[in-house]
């Protein structure tokens, strides 16, 4: 089984129109709900590529039925933890530029901890489980270093996060950590330009205890660094029209790939069509797409 916790959810309305008026009113040409979060996209790009998940974190209110509702429509498997306070709604304006208004999140208490955690004893070492996305200002910054080591120590643990809740992560060697090359340079404090560069500072998070490093570089393609070497690609030609969910897509792609293969360079390879195509379609990506796109990306080895 696949697991997906989300531990900070959100109803993304996202709102398109040619230019953004500050202090004026402005009328959207379209408008669209989703149910966001990383770990929540991470197990709607896997359901389009042919595969369950079961999505675990943390809902309340009338927002948080509407995820629920919403993923039970794409048959996504949920078992979430009820809040007494709404889940937030993030606004994202599509104009000229993409603009984000990020709501506050809901008080998760120790109760909704301990449910959680009593959830997570169900994970065999035989399961992969994804801890994706931020952390509400109100717990712990070790909290996903803390719910990994409950888990078996045989589990294959993806951590896609930043800051602080990411290093301590680290520190109980996940399988897989995926940051990006700004997220990466800023547990160094500085700042990531090269592909070499970034190939230097994810081998020191190999060091520090994760056994697999995959970061994206944007226009500059991915890195993919373990203990055997360090390799790149570059990403597909391609117009952008979304970014929204291109990284989940790659967590996404690359556990499909894995559960397939156990190889980890083909399932790189993989990760990165998948958010090259969710990143080229106004949705997340099409298992037809992946494929489409697989053919054209190359991995080459970094020295």
């Amino acid at each position: 089984m696949i697991y997906t916790v989300t531990i900070n959810p959100s109803l993304d309305y996202i709102v398109s129109l040619d230019e953004l008026d500050l202090g004026k009113v402005n009328r959207s040409e379209e408008s669209h709900s989703f149910p966001g979060g990383k770990g929540i996209n991470v197990s709607r790009v896997l359901k389009r590529l042919g595969h369950s998940s079961r999505s675990l974190g943390f809902v309340g209110g009338y927002t948080g039925d509407f995820i629920k509702n919403a993923l039970e429509n794409e048959e996504i498997e949920t078992e979430f933890i009820e809040l007494k306070g709404d889940t937030r709604i993030n606004v994202k304006v599509r104009s000229s530029e993409e603009t984000e208004i990020n709501g506050p999140s809901p008080l998760i208490t120790s109760d909704d901890l301990n449910d959680l955690k009593t959830v997570l004893n169900s994970v065999s070492e035989e399961d992969i489980v994804v801890f994706a996305g931020s952390l509400p200002q109100s717990l712990e910054p070790s909290l996903y270093r803390d719910l990994i080591e409950q888990l078996p120590a045989q589990t294959k643990v993806i951590v896609d996060t930043k800051g602080v809740p990411l290093s301590q992560a680290i520190m109980a060697k996940p399988f897989l950590i995926k940051p990006n090359h700004h997220e990466l340079g800023e547990l160094f404090n500085i700042e990531i330009k090269t592909v070499e560069e970034a190939a230097k500072y994810a081998g020191k998070l190999i060091d520090a205890g994760a056994k697999n490093v995959l970061v994206s570089m944007a226009g500059q393609g991915a890195l993919f660094v373990n203990n055997t070497g360090s390799y790149a690609c570059t990403v597909p030609e391609g117009n952008v029209v979304n970014s929204v969910g291109a990284g989940d897509s790659v967590v996404a792609g690359f556990i499909y790939k894995y559960i397939k293969t156990g190889n980890v360079l083909e399932s790189f390879q993989y990760g990165v069509a998948a958010g090259s195509a969710s990143a080229f379609s106004i949705d997340f990506c099409t298992k037809d797409q992946v494929e489409q796109l697989l053919q054209s990306i190359n991995i080459r080895e970094v020295h």
